[in-house]
């Protein structure tokens, strides 16, 4: 594998996860904001990830099950199209259509006539269990591109 892809791929992945971690802590901060912009209450919002090159390492793995050189290289390109691409991307950021939750105050200005003001669709337990493993992937992705940092000074060092 190209050394450089690697980066690519690693930096790709921790990229996505701090949009991700982003995205939780926004959830977090507005998950009392009963009244935002659009005259609503704020609704949590979920990114969806998705790889940047589909089936790239499964090719190069099948490739490999079957005995096949694991780094074909397509004549004229000069490296693999199937292993070359990889890492992950935003595929969409959403906002979640759960219930809101009706909660009894009828002192609060966004009350309705029955007195329950209709607060954000955020769980902050869950938003913090996701952060943590939105973490813990980032945390994988740096120690990936620190491990192939390693390898080219490695490399660097053969040719002393």
């Amino acid at each position: 594998m190209n050394y450089l892809n690697a980066l690519n791929i690693s930096g790709s992945g921790m990229t996505a996860q701090k949009l991700r971690m982003d995205i939780m802590a926004q959830n977090i901060a507005n998950s009392d904001v009963t009244r935002t912009q659009k005259g609503t209450p704020y609704r949590r919002r979920i990114v969806t990830l998705q790889t940047i090159n589909e089936g790239g390492f499964k090719q190069a793995l099948l490739r490999q099950a079957e005995g096949a050189p694991a780094h074909r290289v397509t004549p004229g390109v000069g490296k693999d199209p199937d292993v070359n691409a990889g890492g992950v991307k935003v595929a969409r950021i959403f906002e979640d259509q759960s219930e809101l939750v009706p909660v009894y105050d009828p002192t609060h200005p966004d009350a309705n006539e029955e007195g329950y003001v209709y607060m954000p669709n955020v769980n902050r337990t869950e938003e913090l269990i996701n952060m943590l493993a939105a973490t813990r992937a980032y945390t994988a992705n740096v120690t990936m591109f620190n491990a192939t940092k390693s390898m080219i000074g490695s490399a660097l060092q053969i040719g002393r």
